[in-house]
């Protein structure tokens, strides 16, 4: 008998090509979702409301389901990289992070917007355009043959020179797949090499304890000289009301 831990895991690590049509539609469909959420406003909601109508619309639009809850945290909640939706109202002038993946031929997509439902103030926009920094950083260094740490890393600088290096407590990435978080993990203490098919998220974020959160997710797939990305809900800052 010899152990066999992570043999699966690592079986599915590198996406076939029929694989990665079902990432692309799941994360394509996700992409919809948060026009439609959009459209819909944030002001005046609760954070749980939007999240549940997000998930219906999935459902609606033809996914199995969410990947995983869909996470909206706005205000002082968007500062906790892990929140849950709660009955809190967005009010105005927030920044509201929302976490989404979709569910398509069993396989997960995964993506993180951050609004603001009015002028956040300079701050809060010179924290959005820092981690878009960041995430451009990390993204530029996706490839084959490429370090997971190296990503992370090229993520990690840019936050910690501007002076937010604590506010940034998690890996810049993992891998998606069957699992909404499977291997890679794309973190300092990584000890893995990117592979050809692998599908990651880039996802750099500042939480500024207390007051706000700013997080910018893409999902990409690893190719021999970049990333693919299968993202496609625009970057810049969008003022939602």
């Amino acid at each position: 008998l010899v152990p066999a831990a992570g043999l699966v895991e690592r079986l599915r690590r590198s996406k076939d090509e029929s694989e990665r049509r079902s990432i692309a539609e799941a994360a394509r469909l996700a992409d919809e979702v948060y026009e439609w959420t959009i459209h819909r406003g944030l002001a005046s909601r609760t954070e749980r409301e939007v999240a549940l109508a997000a998930e219906q619309r999935m459902r609606e639009l033809g996914a199995e389901g969410p990947a995983f809850p869909v996470i909206v945290a706005a205000g002082p909640n968007s500062a906790l990289p892990h929140a849950e939706a709660s009955e809190r109202e967005i009010g105005p002038g927030e920044m509201v992070v929302i976490d989404m993946g979709a569910i398509v031929d069993g396989y997960c997509s995964d993506c993180t917007r951050t609004f603001a439902t009015g002028e956040p103030g300079a701050e809060a926009r010179d924290v959005y355009e820092l981690v878009l920094g960041a995430q451009r950083a990390a993204l530029a260094e996706v490839r084959a043959r490429v370090s997971a740490r190296q990503v992370d890393t090229a993520a990690r600088d840019v936050i910690a020179e501007a002076g937010h290096g604590e506010e940034f407590g998690h890996g810049v990435g993992h891998g998606v797949g069957i699992e909404v978080h499977e291997a890679p993990r794309l973190a300092q203490r990584s000890e893995e090499d990117l592979v050809e098919g692998d599908v990651v998220t880039i996802e750099p974020g500042v939480y500024v304890p207390e007051q706000y959160g700013v997080r910018i997710e893409d999902l990409v797939v690893v190719e021999p000289d970049g990333a693919r990305n299968l993202s496609g809900v625009p970057k810049e800052l969008r003022i939602v009301g």
